[in-house]
């Protein structure tokens, strides 16, 4: 059973959709199956706390702010999914013989002119248009989708907590004050044109040099950047849009990778689920996750917005 909200246009207040699907288990019964599927799931596939959904490819769209329910003001990142299809399923035999499972994503179509004739014939085979980008992502062999198929905003749910990872803005060479917080030197009496400077690096003539590592000018960002645990407010459904609370890295419509939160979602549904805490397994108000995930055909069912309620006490609320 999935729980979702759906936002009209003009009215403030959130109206509550609540969606059957069409098998009748409960999430985090104590019952629950873990044993993993085939890997080409079939339309009843149910996720379980041990599952591990693939991650989606999106477009930094940039920020803006939202206000709740409760007329609290909430600064956004939208993020956009752009042709986000899935052009391989993985398995992979370790030398140790455990499995390796993933799926292959790529997202943003582009022209197969500006396309080598390796990756044409690797999108021909799966029957997509070629892509600007391709990742993969770990799964549970139970997560596996079918080849060709188009991954919708949908695949998160409001209230869920998601992992963002993207690389951030490149600044260049940067001081040591700029790089790394350092305050300086003096500047009055005694310090001539070197304000800025990060001083002494050194030691004295033992050991006679700079250790490796040494906080020091250099390049800064440019580097793989992951924000973990941003809770998801809004789903549009009609533009695919992804909204989470918090900044993202990256520069505006640059690709992001989003997955769901390790520590918040996978680790602590497994955890609680080994615990008994079914009515834990999942955040607040979210009763399951589409799996193995979600399709441009279940958004096509849903409200084409789709909003988190407010759970926590209103913060214009006097306390006594």
């Amino acid at each position: 059973m999935l729980r979702l909200w759906a936002l009209t246009e003009r009215p403030p207040l959130v109206a509550s959709v609540r969606r059957i699907h069409s098998t009748q288990t409960s999430l985090a019964s104590p019952k629950a199956s873990t044993s993993a599927a085939p890997e080409e799931p079939h339309a009843s596939s149910k996720w379980t706390p041990n599952s591990i959904r693939t991650g989606v490819i999106a477009r930094k769209r940039g920020m803006t702010v939202l206000w709740s329910d409760q007329g609290a003001r909430i600064p956004v990142t939208v993020l956009q999914l752009d042709h986000c299809q899935v052009t391989a399923n993985i398995k992979t035999i370790r030398r140790n013989h455990t499995e390796y499972h993933a799926v292959q994503v790529g997202a943003s179509d582009r022209p197969a002119k500006t396309e080598s004739n390796q990756m044409l014939g690797h999108f021909k085979k799966a029957g997509v248009p070629p892509k600007r980008i391709v990742r993969e992502f770990p799964v549970t062999p139970d997560a596996h989708i079918p080849v060709g198929t188009t991954l919708s905003a949908i695949h998160f749910v409001p209230g869920q907590f998601v992992d963002v990872v993207a690389n951030g803005i490149g600044k260049g060479f940067a001081g040591g004050m700029k790089r790394w917080g350092f305050h300086g030197l003096a500047a009055s009496h005694g310090v001539s044109i070197s304000h800025r400077s990060s001083g002494s690096t050194g030691q004295h003539q033992d050991p006679g040099r700079v250790f490796p590592g040494k906080k020091m000018a250099g390049r800064l960002g440019g580097k793989r950047i992951t924000t973990q645990n941003l809770p998801v407010v809004r789903i549009d459904t009609t533009l695919n849009l992804v909204f989470v609370k918090g900044a993202v890295p990256g520069f505006d419509d640059a690709h992001v990778l989003i997955t769901d939160a390790k520590k918040k979602m996978i680790a602590l549904s497994s955890h609680n689920q080994a615990k008994g805490l079914y009515e834990k397994v999942l955040p607040t108000g979210v009763d399951d996750l589409p799996f193995p995930a979600g399709t441009d055909k279940l958004a096509k069912t849903l409200p084409s917005v789709i909003q988190s309620p407010s759970y926590r006490r209103s913060p214009f609320i006097p306390q006594e």
